[in-house]
Formats: structure tokens, sequence, C-alpha cells
């Protein structure tokens, strides 16, 4: 029981915005958020496919919550995963920069510079172009005229929403809606398998490293606090 109640007292903060996120992720407000996590779903798909040697065409997001990347060459197998265990380890990485450092404002704003970047390199369509901008200069707004601790919260906010979202959008598109074409199937159909065998190896992989990131990444407390130099903190 001492154990639970120091949990809690530690973690309390992480703790509400879990259930915050869990109960008003569907209502409009959240909206936005739920764009933004596509958004990195869709980001992680173009790195792969820049990083094994291929060509972004296109990139996109939309109001329904849905997005695509064009892409030409590079490596498949790696482009297809990357889209939800990419977007897993950069809300993983969110959380744990603003948890276990002070490199709230740097990571905010380089995040806030990269969607001004792939909107200049990329984006054509209004909607996509029009969300990716303000997002962009709100982050590169926050980072430098807002103390530090929002960058920290907006961090663990996009954070923790990935790692809620990765693995529930996992088992709906390629368990639970197996018909779908998502990127579950189209690997299936290039590389063998099932849909549901490549969603379920993605959801395992998925909770092992929610559960790892958990583990090791939160320390003995990871309350906000007023003080930047926090105990379980790194300065630079």
């Amino acid at each position: 029981m001492g154990k639970l109640t120091n949990a809690f007292k530690n973690h309390w903060q992480l703790l509400i915005l879990i259930a915050i996120i869990f109960t008003f992720w569907r209502t409009a407000p959240l909206q936005p958020l739920r764009v933004l996590i596509v958004f990195l779903h869709e980001a992680s798909h173009a790195a792969a496919t820049i990083l094994t040697c291929g060509e972004v065409i296109s990139f996109t997001v939309n109001a329904n919550e849905g997005g695509q990347v064009t892409s030409r060459g590079g490596s498949r197998f790696i482009g297809l995963t990357a889209g939800y265990l990419g977007s897993l380890l950069i809300g993983v990485l969110f959380l744990i920069i603003a948890i276990r450092s002070t490199w709230d404002r740097i990571a905010l704003a380089l995040f806030g510079a990269t969607l001004l970047a792939i909107a200049a390199l990329y984006i054509r369509d209004i909607y996509a172009l029009t969300f990716t901008i303000i997002a962009g200069v709100a982050m590169l707004a926050t980072a430098r005229f807002l103390p530090a601790n929002v960058s920290d919260l907006i961090l663990r906010i996009i954070g923790l929403s990935s790692m809620i979202y990765v693995p529930f959008d996992i088992y709906s598109d390629t368990i639970a809606r197996s018909s779908l074409r998502s990127d579950a199937r189209m690997l299936a159909e290039e590389f063998g398998g099932t849909t549901v065998m490549w969603g379920i190896l993605w959801l395992i992989i998925s909770l092992l490293v929610i559960a790892a990131s958990l583990r090791n990444g939160l320390g003995e407390n990871s309350n906000i606090t007023l003080k930047r130099t926090a105990s379980n903190k790194t300065t630079l």
C-alpha cells in the first residue's frame, strides 16, 4: 500500500494527464492533438523513406485524422513498419526528454522547426499546410516566449498521446478490422504473412517499448516543479 501511495504521490501529474487524454480523446477540443499524432505517424513513414535512400514526393494529413505519404525508392519494409513504431518512439522520446532533462524548450523548438520544414518541402494541400504551419509556429513561440514548464507539459501531452494512441490504433486497424488497407495489410501483401500477424507483432513490440520506457524513464519523481533543476533532471 505504501508503494502505491508513493507512486501516486511521485507521478500524480502523469496519471491525471493519462486520465484526461483517455476521457476526452474523441472530443472536439482534442481534434488538433489527434491530427498531430497522425502527423507523427506519417512523418515516421517519411523519415524511414529518406533514411533508406528514398524520396518523399508528397505528405499530407487531413481533418478526418487520416494521412498519406507518397514516396519513391527506399526500403518498403522499413517504411511500412515505421509508421506505428516510429511515431511511438517519437512519443517515448518526447516524454523522456520532458521528464528527465532540461531540454524541453530545445526539443519543442526543434519539433516546431521540423513541422515548418516538412510544410515547405512536401505539403501542398490547404488544410495540411495551414495545420502544420500553425502548429510549427505555435511550438516555436511557446519555446521562445513562455516558461520552460509549458514546453515540458506540451511534450508530455504529445508523448503520452502517442504512447496511448499507437497500440490502440494498431489493434483497431490491423486486428479488429483487418480488412482495412492498413500498413500491416500492405506489408503482408508484399512480404508475406497476414495482416493480423503483423498487427500482433507490432502490438507486442509497442507494449514492450511502452513498459520499458515507463519502467526505466520516469525516475523517482516525474512531477513538474517550479525548479528546473529537479533531482531527476539532467541540466545542460
